[in-house]
């Protein structure tokens, strides 16, 4: 499989921005092309995997690596409605064991990083969420790779045309958008609406549950 470099596509020239104004006027463009089934069904997909019990692992890098740890915190801590309920959402971020990532970087290569933490960690069933601007970064298409192999269910959150990411993917969110930055910022909403959304449907079965208790 032949890989860009993770930065590649963010190269390419795009307009200038010379104001707020041109800035925040692509939001504009973006959110009516947003692909919201899409976006409905990876929220379902996050929802399946609480049901079951199974674990969400969260990657990506540079400023996708720190919101895999922002949305990693949003889904695990607040998705907490009852926190003496012994059912919680279970998610990690692999972008956090930093030792652990510098040790498969160093030792055999940074395309690794996510990769192996997957090997030692995913069980059949488990949801690998990666995320990436281009959709091309190396170390994300081999932890999606590895995923699969393992029989993982793979969701990705992407941009531009959703790069070679998009096909290994079984749900890929894709911002329709060829600006880095815009890019990053509809991330942040999407993994927000997608917290909003499964933290009201686990509120919602939990008052239904109780309900047919009394």
């Amino acid at each position: 499989m032949t890989r860009q470099s993770s930065d590649s596509v963010s190269r390419r020239i795009t307009p200038p921005i010379r104001s707020s104004q041109e800035y925040f006027r692509l939001y504009e463009q973006v959110v009516s092309s947003l692909p919201h089934s899409v976006i409905q069904e990876v929220a379902e997909e996050i929802l399946r995997g609480y049901e079951e019990g199974r674990t969400i692992f969260l990657f990506g890098n540079g400023g996708s690596a720190a919101l895999a740890s922002h949305f990693a915190c949003d889904l695990g801590k607040g998705t907490l409605v009852d926190v003496n309920r012994r059912q919680r959402l279970r998610v990690l971020a692999l972008t956090d064991n930093v030792p652990l990532m510098t040790a498969w970087a160093n030792d055999s290569s940074y395309e690794d990083i996510f990769a192996e933490q997957l090997q030692n960690l995913a069980l059949p069933g488990d949801i690998a969420f990666a995320i990436s601007g281009s959709g091309n970064s190396p170390n994300v298409l081999h932890a999606l790779e590895v995923a699969r192999a393992l029989d993982v269910r793979t969701v990705g959150l992407t941009g531009f045309r959703g790069g070679a990411m998009k096909v290994l993917c079984d749900l890929c969110i894709i911002v329709p958008s060829d600006n880095m930055q815009i890019i990053e910022d509809f991330h942040l909403s999407v993994a927000h609406s997608l917290f909003l959304i499964v933290r009201h449907a686990i509120r919602q079965r939990l008052t239904l549950a109780a309900g047919a208790h009394d």
